[in-house]
């Protein structure tokens, strides 16, 4: 008898805007996952022999890439920063829309070169990529949120963050400068539990067609 499938969402918007198209393709998650006093992380699924995880979204990449869950749904921003080689997104799901972007002071835009920037992001990996690309050397400072605090109190001269729509950085005195990535939610899947598991397969043609009917409709 084959294990049960371990389906891996992330906490938030982008779990607010995955259910209907989960329900469409066949997943759909018992009672309790939508019991706001429930602290469980793990839960069954309707007439299915998966399961479903709810973690942060970076950790969704995680457990998905090392096998401990097969599927998942994440943002893009996400698989390319971790840039992992069992990790495969078949399936762009045209949610979750955002970008991430670059952004600093609003009206103190450095004029000419520079060769070194301080910049603060959760994003180490896309962030250094980007800003070498410009021929520019990025010290990332790490942080987990509130990264519109960082320019103000002198933590770093830039920020690497997701942007949907400005306003948070407005309200913060800051200006988009230039975008690094369009985001949006993807299926991931496991590359080892794909060739080896069919449920898989049948699993991303489900998603397959949940998207194209949500655009059609």
């Amino acid at each position: 008898m084959s294990r049960p499938l371990t389906f891996a969402v992330p906490k938030g918007r982008i779990l607010d805007e995955a259910l209907p198209l989960m329900a469409s393709a066949g997943v759909v998650p018992e009672a309790e996952f939508h019991d706001k006093k429930s602290r469980a992380l793990s839960f069954a699924c309707e007439n299915s022999d998966m399961r479903i995880i709810r973690v942060r979204a970076f950790d969704v990449a995680t457990f998905v890439a090392h096998g401990a869950a097969q599927v998942g749904i994440v943002g893009s921003d996400v698989v390319e920063e971790f840039a992992y080689p069992d990790l495969y997104a078949p399936v762009d799901l045209d949610i979750g829309h955002c970008r991430l972007s670059v952004a600093e002071p609003a009206g103190q835009r450095s004029e000419g070169t520079v060769s070194h920037l301080r910049v603060a992001s959760k994003y180490p990996n896309l962030t250094r990529r980007h800003f070498e690309r410009k021929g520019i050397q990025a010290e990332v400072v790490k942080l987990n949120g509130a990264m519109e605090l960082a320019p103000g109190l002198g933590l770093a001269s830039r920020i690497v963050d997701l942007v949907s729509t400005g306003r948070t950085l407005k309200d913060n005195g800051l200006e988009e400068t230039s975008v690094i990535l369009p985001v949006s939610a993807r299926l991931i899947v496991n590359r080892a539990a794909l060739k080896t598991d069919e449920r898989i397969a049948t699993l991303v043609e489900a998603f397959r067609a949940a998207v194209t009917r949500l655009k059609a409709a």
